[in-house]
Protein backbone atom coordinates (compact mmCIF):
# COMPACT_ATOMS: atom_id res chain seq x y z
CA UNK A 1 0.00 0.00 0.00
CA UNK A 2 1.55 2.92 -1.04
CA UNK A 3 1.19 5.93 1.06
CA UNK A 4 1.22 9.74 0.17
CA UNK A 5 3.01 12.99 1.87
CA UNK A 6 4.26 16.18 1.34
CA UNK A 7 7.17 17.83 1.16
CA UNK A 8 6.87 21.89 1.90
CA UNK A 9 9.51 24.11 1.17
CA UNK A 10 7.53 26.99 2.81
CA UNK A 11 7.85 29.08 -0.85
CA UNK A 12 8.51 32.86 -0.47
CA UNK A 13 6.42 34.20 -3.63
CA UNK A 14 7.67 37.44 -5.61
CA UNK A 15 5.84 40.50 -3.68
CA UNK A 16 5.39 37.85 -0.49
CA UNK A 17 7.22 37.54 2.77
CA UNK A 18 8.51 34.69 4.65
CA UNK A 19 5.53 35.72 7.29
CA UNK A 20 2.84 34.60 4.32
CA UNK A 21 4.99 31.75 3.55
CA UNK A 22 4.63 29.88 6.84
CA UNK A 23 0.88 30.61 7.40
CA UNK A 24 0.29 29.27 3.87
CA UNK A 25 2.60 26.29 5.09
CA UNK A 26 0.21 25.85 7.78
CA UNK A 27 -2.67 25.98 6.24
CA UNK A 28 -1.47 23.56 3.71
CA UNK A 29 -0.86 21.22 6.37
CA UNK A 30 -4.58 21.42 7.76
CA UNK A 31 -5.44 20.98 4.71
CA UNK A 32 -3.29 18.02 4.37
CA UNK A 33 -4.95 16.44 6.95
CA UNK A 34 -8.03 16.67 6.01
CA UNK A 35 -7.21 15.17 2.87
CA UNK A 36 -5.78 12.18 4.30
CA UNK A 37 -2.13 12.60 3.73
CA UNK A 38 0.46 10.46 6.00
CA UNK A 39 2.85 13.22 6.86
CA UNK A 40 4.05 16.61 6.18
CA UNK A 41 7.34 17.40 5.85
CA UNK A 42 9.48 20.65 5.83
CA UNK A 43 13.13 21.08 5.47
CA UNK A 44 16.26 23.07 6.00
CA UNK A 45 17.65 25.30 3.44
CA UNK A 46 19.89 28.49 4.28
CA UNK A 47 20.63 31.63 2.58
CA UNK A 48 17.79 31.28 0.04
CA UNK A 49 15.57 33.98 -0.35
CA UNK A 50 12.39 32.00 -1.53
CA UNK A 51 12.79 29.13 1.48
CA UNK A 52 10.97 30.36 4.81
CA UNK A 53 11.96 26.95 6.77
CA UNK A 54 15.49 27.84 8.10
CA UNK A 55 14.70 27.31 11.27
CA UNK A 56 13.51 23.63 10.84
CA UNK A 57 12.38 23.03 14.20
CA UNK A 58 10.87 25.94 15.30
CA UNK A 59 8.58 25.66 11.96
CA UNK A 60 7.48 21.53 12.94
CA UNK A 61 5.98 23.04 16.37
CA UNK A 62 4.48 25.86 14.88
CA UNK A 63 2.99 23.32 12.27
CA UNK A 64 1.92 20.55 14.71
CA UNK A 65 0.50 22.89 17.26
CA UNK A 66 -1.72 24.14 14.65
CA UNK A 67 -2.82 20.18 13.61
CA UNK A 68 -4.02 17.42 14.91
CA UNK A 69 -3.40 13.97 13.29
CA UNK A 70 -1.20 14.21 10.61
CA UNK A 71 2.32 13.33 11.13
CA UNK A 72 4.90 16.15 11.10
CA UNK A 73 8.86 16.26 10.69
CA UNK A 74 12.17 17.28 8.68
CA UNK A 75 13.02 15.94 5.50
CA UNK A 76 15.23 17.20 6.42
CA UNK A 77 17.68 18.43 9.03
CA UNK A 78 21.32 18.57 8.13
CA UNK A 79 23.09 17.05 10.58
CA UNK A 80 26.81 18.91 9.17
CA UNK A 81 25.09 21.83 10.58
CA UNK A 82 24.19 20.84 14.32
CA UNK A 83 25.42 18.86 17.04
CA UNK A 84 23.51 15.73 17.63
CA UNK A 85 22.29 16.67 21.46
CA UNK A 86 21.03 19.97 19.90
CA UNK A 87 19.13 18.43 17.78
CA UNK A 88 17.89 15.22 19.99
CA UNK A 89 16.47 18.27 22.90
CA UNK A 90 14.78 20.23 19.56
CA UNK A 91 12.94 17.00 18.20
CA UNK A 92 12.56 15.27 21.89
CA UNK A 93 10.70 18.66 22.66
CA UNK A 94 9.15 18.23 19.84
CA UNK A 95 7.75 14.61 20.47
CA UNK A 96 7.01 15.65 23.99
CA UNK A 97 4.32 18.05 22.79
CA UNK A 98 3.16 16.14 19.65
CA UNK A 99 3.75 12.73 21.20
CA UNK A 100 3.90 9.98 18.01
CA UNK A 101 3.51 12.89 15.78
CA UNK A 102 7.29 14.02 15.22
CA UNK A 103 9.44 12.53 12.52
CA UNK A 104 13.07 13.38 12.00
CA UNK A 105 15.04 13.15 8.53
CA UNK A 106 18.37 13.41 8.37
CA UNK A 107 20.88 14.63 5.78
CA UNK A 108 24.45 14.99 5.32
CA UNK A 109 24.17 18.10 2.69
CA UNK A 110 25.00 21.51 4.51
CA UNK A 111 21.57 22.89 2.91
CA UNK A 112 23.64 26.15 1.47
CA UNK A 113 26.68 27.28 0.44
CA UNK A 114 30.13 26.87 2.21
CA UNK A 115 30.22 30.49 3.56
CA UNK A 116 27.10 30.52 4.53
CA UNK A 117 27.65 26.91 6.14
CA UNK A 118 30.53 28.60 7.79
CA UNK A 119 28.28 31.19 9.76
CA UNK A 120 26.12 28.37 10.77
CA UNK A 121 29.27 26.25 12.62
CA UNK A 122 31.53 28.81 13.14
CA UNK A 123 34.07 25.83 11.72
CA UNK A 124 34.14 23.64 8.82
CA UNK A 125 35.97 21.01 11.28
CA UNK A 126 33.24 18.78 11.12
CA UNK A 127 32.39 17.15 7.92
CA UNK A 128 30.07 14.98 5.97
CA UNK A 129 32.39 12.49 6.61
CA UNK A 130 31.47 12.55 10.16
CA UNK A 131 27.39 11.66 8.99
CA UNK A 132 27.10 8.12 10.57
CA UNK A 133 28.67 8.84 13.54
CA UNK A 134 26.67 11.95 14.46
CA UNK A 135 23.30 9.55 13.38
CA UNK A 136 24.75 6.88 15.78
CA UNK A 137 25.16 9.71 18.79
CA UNK A 138 21.66 10.75 17.93
CA UNK A 139 20.33 7.40 17.79
CA UNK A 140 21.85 7.40 21.49
CA UNK A 141 20.40 10.74 23.00
CA UNK A 142 16.71 9.49 21.72
CA UNK A 143 17.32 5.94 23.61
CA UNK A 144 16.47 5.90 27.65
CA UNK A 145 19.74 6.51 29.24
CA UNK A 146 21.60 4.28 30.32
CA UNK A 147 22.93 3.85 33.96
CA UNK A 148 25.60 6.22 34.59
CA UNK A 149 25.19 8.53 31.24
CA UNK A 150 26.56 11.37 32.07
CA UNK A 151 25.32 13.76 29.03
CA UNK A 152 21.20 13.50 28.69
CA UNK A 153 18.95 15.07 26.48
CA UNK A 154 16.03 16.67 28.55
CA UNK A 155 13.52 16.53 27.03
CA UNK A 156 14.79 13.43 23.94
CA UNK A 157 15.71 10.69 26.46
CA UNK A 158 13.08 7.82 25.72
CA UNK A 159 11.36 9.66 23.45
CA UNK A 160 12.46 7.14 20.33
CA UNK A 161 11.60 10.11 17.65
CA UNK A 162 12.01 7.81 13.98
CA UNK A 163 14.80 8.72 12.08
CA UNK A 164 14.83 8.82 8.48
CA UNK A 165 17.74 8.61 6.44
CA UNK A 166 17.53 11.08 3.00
CA UNK A 167 19.57 11.02 0.44
CA UNK A 168 20.03 12.04 -3.47
CA UNK A 169 23.53 9.12 -3.65
CA UNK A 170 24.51 5.72 -2.75
CA UNK A 171 26.12 6.63 0.24
CA UNK A 172 22.69 7.31 2.36
CA UNK A 173 20.81 4.48 0.81
CA UNK A 174 24.08 2.01 2.12
CA UNK A 175 23.92 3.94 5.46
CA UNK A 176 20.15 3.48 5.77
CA UNK A 177 20.51 -0.40 5.05
CA UNK A 178 23.15 -0.85 7.49
CA UNK A 179 21.58 1.13 10.15
CA UNK A 180 18.66 -0.53 9.19
CA UNK A 181 16.41 3.11 8.89
CA UNK A 182 14.00 4.22 6.52
CA UNK A 183 15.36 5.36 3.38
CA UNK A 184 14.08 8.64 1.52
CA UNK A 185 15.53 9.50 -1.48
CA UNK A 186 15.79 12.89 -3.46
CA UNK A 187 14.21 11.38 -7.04
CA UNK A 188 12.47 15.08 -7.66
CA UNK A 189 15.23 16.63 -8.30
CA UNK A 190 17.74 14.01 -8.35
CA UNK A 191 17.08 11.07 -9.90
CA UNK A 192 19.84 9.52 -11.60
CA UNK A 193 21.12 7.13 -9.11
CA UNK A 194 17.25 6.05 -7.72
CA UNK A 195 17.28 2.20 -8.77
CA UNK A 196 20.61 1.38 -7.94
CA UNK A 197 20.18 3.25 -4.26
CA UNK A 198 16.73 1.41 -3.92
CA UNK A 199 18.67 -1.88 -5.27
CA UNK A 200 21.70 -1.67 -2.55
CA UNK A 201 19.55 -0.34 0.33
CA UNK A 202 16.99 -3.17 0.16
CA UNK A 203 19.63 -6.09 -0.47
CA UNK A 204 21.66 -4.28 2.08
CA UNK A 205 18.85 -3.87 4.89
CA UNK A 206 19.37 -4.75 8.13
CA UNK A 207 16.52 -5.21 10.46
CA UNK A 208 16.90 -2.98 13.65
CA UNK A 209 14.55 -2.02 16.95
CA UNK A 210 13.11 0.61 14.88
CA UNK A 211 12.47 -1.49 11.38
CA UNK A 212 12.24 -4.89 10.73
CA UNK A 213 11.90 -4.47 6.72
CA UNK A 214 12.94 -1.87 4.49
CA UNK A 215 10.68 1.01 3.77
CA UNK A 216 11.57 3.40 1.17
CA UNK A 217 9.89 6.73 0.66
CA UNK A 218 10.42 8.57 -2.48
CA UNK A 219 10.27 12.45 -3.98
CA UNK A 220 8.19 12.81 -6.69
CA UNK A 221 7.07 16.41 -8.42
CA UNK A 222 3.13 16.48 -8.96
CA UNK A 223 1.15 19.62 -10.37
CA UNK A 224 -2.46 19.17 -10.57
CA UNK A 225 -5.10 21.00 -12.18
CA UNK A 226 -8.39 21.27 -13.71
CA UNK A 227 -7.06 20.82 -17.37
CA UNK A 228 -2.91 19.39 -18.24
CA UNK A 229 -2.69 23.22 -19.88
CA UNK A 230 -3.31 24.71 -17.00
CA UNK A 231 -1.42 22.68 -14.83
CA UNK A 232 1.93 23.21 -17.39
CA UNK A 233 0.99 26.80 -16.86
CA UNK A 234 0.84 26.63 -12.52
CA UNK A 235 4.24 24.43 -12.76
CA UNK A 236 6.10 27.13 -14.72
CA UNK A 237 6.33 29.00 -11.21
CA UNK A 238 8.68 26.05 -9.71
CA UNK A 239 10.63 25.31 -13.31
CA UNK A 240 11.55 28.78 -13.14
CA UNK A 241 12.83 28.90 -9.55
CA UNK A 242 14.77 25.34 -10.14
CA UNK A 243 16.52 26.71 -12.99
CA UNK A 244 17.79 30.18 -10.97
CA UNK A 245 18.87 27.51 -8.53
CA UNK A 246 20.59 25.27 -10.63
CA UNK A 247 22.21 28.63 -12.20
CA UNK A 248 23.22 29.74 -8.53
CA UNK A 249 20.94 32.68 -8.27
CA UNK A 250 17.97 31.26 -5.90
CA UNK A 251 15.06 33.09 -6.27
CA UNK A 252 11.53 33.95 -5.12
CA UNK A 253 9.13 31.91 -6.61
CA UNK A 254 8.04 33.77 -9.67
CA UNK A 255 4.60 34.42 -11.02
CA UNK A 256 3.44 31.64 -13.74
CA UNK A 257 4.28 32.11 -17.69
CA UNK A 258 1.95 31.18 -20.62
CA UNK A 259 3.81 28.49 -22.61
CA UNK A 260 7.14 28.74 -20.49
CA UNK A 261 8.46 25.06 -21.79
CA UNK A 262 8.16 26.58 -25.37
CA UNK A 263 10.59 29.42 -24.39
CA UNK A 264 13.33 26.93 -23.12
CA UNK A 265 16.84 27.08 -24.24
CA UNK A 266 18.17 23.96 -24.98
CA UNK A 267 20.36 24.06 -22.08
CA UNK A 268 17.72 24.95 -19.74
CA UNK A 269 15.68 20.91 -21.20
CA UNK A 270 18.83 19.38 -20.59
CA UNK A 271 18.86 20.53 -16.62
CA UNK A 272 14.70 20.08 -16.26
CA UNK A 273 15.24 16.49 -18.40
CA UNK A 274 16.09 14.84 -15.24
CA UNK A 275 13.04 15.73 -13.34
CA UNK A 276 10.22 14.59 -16.19
CA UNK A 277 11.17 10.92 -14.67
CA UNK A 278 9.92 11.94 -11.66
CA UNK A 279 7.29 13.76 -12.08
CA UNK A 280 3.20 13.81 -13.37
CA UNK A 281 1.75 17.36 -14.42
CA UNK A 282 -1.72 17.51 -15.21
CA UNK A 283 -5.51 16.99 -14.70
CA UNK A 284 -6.76 14.17 -12.40
CA UNK A 285 -6.24 10.91 -14.90
CA UNK A 286 -2.68 12.61 -15.87
CA UNK A 287 -1.41 12.55 -12.59
CA UNK A 288 -3.23 9.32 -11.25
CA UNK A 289 -1.57 7.44 -13.92
CA UNK A 290 1.74 9.39 -13.54
CA UNK A 291 2.15 8.36 -10.13
CA UNK A 292 0.80 4.93 -10.93
CA UNK A 293 3.26 4.03 -13.69
CA UNK A 294 5.96 5.85 -10.63
CA UNK A 295 4.77 3.50 -8.43
CA UNK A 296 4.73 0.22 -10.53
CA UNK A 297 8.36 1.06 -11.42
CA UNK A 298 10.35 1.71 -8.05
CA UNK A 299 7.72 -0.16 -5.52
CA UNK A 300 7.72 2.97 -3.36
CA UNK A 301 6.05 2.63 -0.16
CA UNK A 302 5.52 6.08 -0.08
CA UNK A 303 5.37 9.08 -2.28
CA UNK A 304 6.94 12.39 -0.78
CA UNK A 305 5.17 14.76 -3.23
CA UNK A 306 6.84 18.44 -4.32
CA UNK A 307 4.72 21.10 -5.44
CA UNK A 308 5.37 24.68 -5.37
CA UNK A 309 2.77 26.83 -6.98
CA UNK A 310 2.82 30.55 -6.85
CA UNK A 311 -0.97 30.87 -5.98
CA UNK A 312 -1.84 29.34 -2.82
CA UNK A 313 -5.48 28.47 -2.99
CA UNK A 314 -4.28 26.62 -6.88
CA UNK A 315 -1.61 25.00 -4.44
CA UNK A 316 -4.04 23.64 -1.93
CA UNK A 317 -6.54 22.63 -5.31
CA UNK A 318 -3.65 20.67 -6.64
CA UNK A 319 -2.83 18.11 -3.87
CA UNK A 320 -6.56 17.72 -3.32
CA UNK A 321 -6.76 16.33 -6.33
CA UNK A 322 -3.31 14.52 -5.98
CA UNK A 323 -4.70 12.93 -2.60
CA UNK A 324 -7.99 12.10 -5.18
CA UNK A 325 -5.45 10.16 -7.33
CA UNK A 326 -3.89 8.57 -4.58
CA UNK A 327 -7.49 6.95 -3.45
CA UNK A 328 -7.55 4.71 -6.28
CA UNK A 329 -3.31 4.36 -6.25
CA UNK A 330 -3.96 2.96 -2.61
CA UNK A 331 -6.69 0.70 -3.79
CA UNK A 332 -4.56 -0.42 -6.71
CA UNK A 333 -1.72 -1.16 -3.95
CA UNK A 334 -3.43 -2.64 -1.29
Amino acid sequence: MTKLSILDLSPVIQGGTPAEALQNSLRLAQAAEQFGYERFWVAEHHNMKGIASAATSVVIGFIAGGTEKIRIGAGGIMLPNHSPLVIAEQFGTLASLYPNRIDLGLGRAPGTDQETSRALRRTLQGSADDFPDDVMELQHFLKKAEPGQRVIAVPGAGTNVPLWILGSSLFGAQLAAYLGLPFAFASHFAPADMEQALDLYREGFKPSEQMKQPYVMLGFNVCAAESDKEAHYLRSSSLQSFLNLRRGTPSLLPPPIKDFESRMTQQDRAILSQLSRCSAVGDLDTVKEGMARFVDKTGADELMLVCSIFDHEKRVRSFELVAQAGADLLERTH
